[in-house]
């Protein structure tokens, strides 16, 4: 059973929110109180999960952002705000999967669309997210990294790239802010049972039962399970807890 927490008058704002973990971490938000804010760049995704959490009673609203895109995440925290009040949480969820290839075969285009989403795309967001934690005295930003951030996994160079910078922009940024009142801290999921996941092994069903063989818990992890290691940084009940990239994987990084 996960912890229960009481985020009555706090904001969250979820990014890659219409699918997977972000949705199940904007639930969760939701559950425990939050205003939330759903981001995605599928909007048609995004307005229909925004829709089930305010039918369930929550108080949610989507916004259709390219975190690539300076401009659009300037937009998606000032309407956070103006709808709000203010921002609290955020969790940068919004990823993609590399193209599977040896390094010396992947292509500049596909580099250009990992980096931009899975580490500019954080930066971007954590730029105005911080701006407006700092004007407020105080907040807690979760950045979703993974666990091929702290070793290599061939074949997805662009992406492990990516989440290695993610990791290190989250404890620089920490040791920046944590004076302010601000805590910032990344998870590092292993495998869970996401479309990302399956594009590792471009839907092969045996190829992922394998990948999921490797887990010490003999299963992948559910999106519920990132959510509640998400809520938990954001909580007091992680207030002495900064810079960490916190690894949920089923014990599959530990031998």
């Amino acid at each position: 059973m996960n912890p229960t927490y009481d985020f009555q008058g706090k904001v969250a704002l979820v990014t890659g929110a219409s699918a997977g973990m972000g949705l199940a971490t904007a639930r969760a938000f939701a559950e425990a109180g939050a205003a939330v804010v759903l981001a995605d760049i599928r909007e048609e995704g995004v307005s229909a999960a925004a829709r089930v959490l305010v039918a369930a009673g929550g108080r949610a609203i989507a916004v259709r952002c390219d975190t690539r895109d300076d401009d659009q995440v300037a937009m998606m925290v000032g309407r956070a705000v103006n709808e709000f009040g203010r921002l609290d949480f955020a969790f940068n969820n919004a990823g993609v999967m590399a193209k599977v290839a040896p390094l010396a075969e992947s292509t500049r285009d596909d580099w250009d669309r990992v980096i931009g989403v899975n580490l500019r795309g954080v930066w971007n967001c954590m730029k105005h997210q911080l701006r407006q934690m700092q004007q407020q005295g105080g907040g807690a930003i979760v950045n979703n990294a993974s666990v091929g951030g702290e070793k290599g996994d061939p074949g997805v160079s662009p992406y492990t790239a990516s989440k290695h910078g993610v990791i290190g922009l989250t404890r620089t940024a920490a040791l920046e802010y944590v004076r302010l009142g601000i805590r910032v801290n990344a998870v590092n999921p292993g495998v869970v049972d996401t479309q990302i996941a399956r594009d590792v092994v471009r839907g092969d069903d045996q190829a992922y039962a394998e990948m999921v063989g490797k887990v010490p818990m003999g299963r992948a992890g559910t999106s519920e399970e990132i959510a509640a290691a998400v809520l938990w940084l954001c909580s007091p009940g992680a207030s002495y807890v900064v810079g960490q990239a916190v690894t949920v994987d089923g014990g599959l990084t530990v031998g």
